[in-house]
């Protein structure tokens, strides 16, 4: 029996179950009314057989390929876009799509390199633009990310996307400043807020003679490794004088997080709830103070809070810059990260607590401190487990530097990128032009949270990211006993790693520039006395830590239900 195609060409049957159009242009034809019909399993089956039909046609063979990736067989869809390249190397598109299968992958060096090739084809494309600065932002090329997220956001289709994506990056940019910073944290802001609804005006609710409503808003409250301050804090808060609710986007608050329950808390779960509906029930409750703890962590999120569910809205924890959102009113910081002259560059009001404002305390199962690796010889061996990201050109070339002038050292760096072995590949490019020999670099990749700590055994010295720093790194290899070497920094997120040290007594491991951070390091690694010292500082860690003002997180607690009744006019 016979049929007609969709444009009324002849078809013949093959393996009883599809008949093939007799020409390519008719396959391809139905090929794609198969995938624009949502039938990707169907389109997958009907294009393999035309494949061993017409295995040199390039159009087929890369149609096959996005049925596949349209599928969610993406290893299987990279391989048939790599055969589709092999017939035709010039096609933009290819070079396009493979490098979409690759970053969904979170294969960064082979999607970097994909599109590449393909920007070079159609140096126009806006896609092609945008998920190049996804990958390259991936690999610590932030100012090259910028600039292509910039080249996209010429798109409007992309413009949203774009600017959101600067405004979250922008930050870590070694080429950027305060001021670039709140340019384009505001640019993303208020062009965000010509999509919303009007903000309705919160739901008053009388003071007296009850407690004061706390929210705090997060997507990690049941993420143990990142969520450390925010739980020793919460702990502590007077529960006769504050009702706290949780408003969760992911993992509730939990023991194994750190949390300990309480009869008279509240959690909501958010995971499924649009913004309309999360800032009425907000405004339903009633709540006095809304905490952010998201920052640009959670984009989803921030124009619930340029809602205004309640009528006083602060950011603490995971903001480390200006969100550029007129709705928040505070940013909760400290001296050590923010000095009063660059509050200009905030469109916050800023509130400082005494010592870090993310002083922290560890509530869950850790690996013991282990002596440092240098007493058994070889050598310091210097550690960065901090986010790829934060690897940045510059980074590597101060690490370059540190290790030419410390012939014994060695270098370890671990992060869970490093799992894929084209962005392995990549960073051993890196080290390549930053002048460091592989030879002297152990690189591992992801660990569960334990093992991934216990990997701090491996390590004699932490080195800080910039402009970058750690935040959650820096704590957590303080508490293994691994001293982190810092600099102070030219805005808020580098100096993270100030605010912990200082407020752990730990001023002589923060210098003040990146050439003083450099030949501390070098002195140290040189001076035959590092060992017995790194020794007697591991040891006595935890307890310098525990009776220090980073470890004080009731003091913290305080300190914040003092700033909550005073700018909700709540009594103190």
């Amino acid at each position: 029996m016979r049929r007609r195609g969709g444009d009324g060409s002849e078809l013949v049957s093959f393996s009883g179950a599809f008949q093939l159009p007799k020409t390519p242009e008719t396959i391809l034809a139905e090929g794609r009314a198969l995938l624009t019909g949502g039938q990707s399993a169907r389109a997958v089956a009907f294009l393999q057989a035309a494949r061993r039909r017409s295995q040199n046609h390039p159009g087929i063979a890369l149609l096959l390929a996005d049925a596949l990736h349209a599928a969610g067989r993406l290893q299987e869809s990279v391989a048939a876009y790599e055969t589709a390249l092999r017939l035709d190397p010039e096609s933009a598109d290819g070079w396009f799509s493979v490098g979409c299968a690759q970053l969904a992958l979170n294969a960064h060096g082979a999607a970097a390199e994909s599109l590449f090739r393909a920007a070079a084809l159609a140096p126009n494309s806006a896609p092609v633009r945008y998920n190049l600065g996804k990958c390259l932002f991936q690999l610590g090329a932030i100012e090259a990310a910028v600039e292509n997220f910039e080249h996209a956001a010429r798109d409007p289709a992309l413009t949203r996307m774009a600017l959101s994506s600067i405004a979250t990056i922008i930050p870590g940019s070694p080429a950027a400043d305060n001021a670039a910073v709140l340019q384009a944290r505001r640019r993303w802001a208020e062009a965000e807020a010509t999509l919303l609804p009007p903000a309705m005006a919160p739901r008053p609710a009388p003071m007296v003679g009850r407690k004061l409503r706390i929210g705090y808003l997060s997507a990690f409250l049941g993420d143990r490794n990142w969520i450390k301050p925010v739980m020793a804090m919460v702990n502590h808060h007077d529960r006769s004088r504050f009702e706290i609710h949780f408003f969760s986007d992911g993992k509730p608050p939990s023991a194994a997080s750190g949390f300990r329950d309480h009869d008279y808390d509240y959690v909501h779960d958010f995971v499924s709830v649009e913004n309309d509906r999360a800032a009425e029930i907000i405004r339903q409750i009633g709540i006095d103070v809304l905490v952010d703890l998201n920052g640009y962590s959670v984009l989803k999120r921030l124009p619930l809070l340029m809602r205004r569910p309640a009528p006083r809205i602060v950011g603490w924890f995971n903001l480390f810059a200006t969100t550029g959102i007129a709705a928040f009113d505070w940013l909760v910081g400290d001296a050590a990260v923010l000095p009063a002259a660059e509050e200009r560059f905030y469109s916050e009001k800023i509130h400082r607590v005494p010592a870090s404002y993310i002083a922290f305390e560890i509530l869950y199962p850790v690996p013991e401190v282990l002596p440092p690796p240098c007493l058994a010889g070889g050598g310091i061996t210097f550690g960065c487990l901090g986010s790829h990201y934060k690897l940045t050109a510059g980074v590597l070339a101060a690490f370059g530097r540190i290790l030419a002038a410390a012939p014994g050292t060695r270098l370890f760096i671990k992060n869970g990128a490093l799992d894929d072995a084209s962005t392995r590949a990549d960073f051993l490019r890196r080290l390549q032009t930053a002048e460091i020999d592989a030879a002297r670099v152990t690189l591992a990749g992801r660990s569960e949270h334990f093992a991934f700590l216990e990997a701090y055994g491996q390590v004699d010295i932490a080195l800080d990211t910039f402009p970058y720093n750690g935040g959650t790194t820096t704590t957590e290899a303080l508490w293994q006993g691994v001293p982190v070497l810092s600099f102070d920094g030219d805005r808020w997120v580098s100096r993270t790693s100030k605010s912990l040290l200082l407020a752990a007594g730990l001023d002589d491991w923060l210098l003040p520039d990146q050439a003083a951070y450099e030949a501390r390091a070098i002195a140290l690694a040189n001076n035959p006395e590092t060992p017995a010292m790194l020794a007697k500082l591991r040891a006595g860690m935890r307890a310098k830590l525990s009776a220090s003002a980073v470890c004080d997180s009731a003091g913290l607690c305080r300190a914040m239900e003092r700033f909550y009744a005073e700018i909700s006019g709540g009594a103190e």
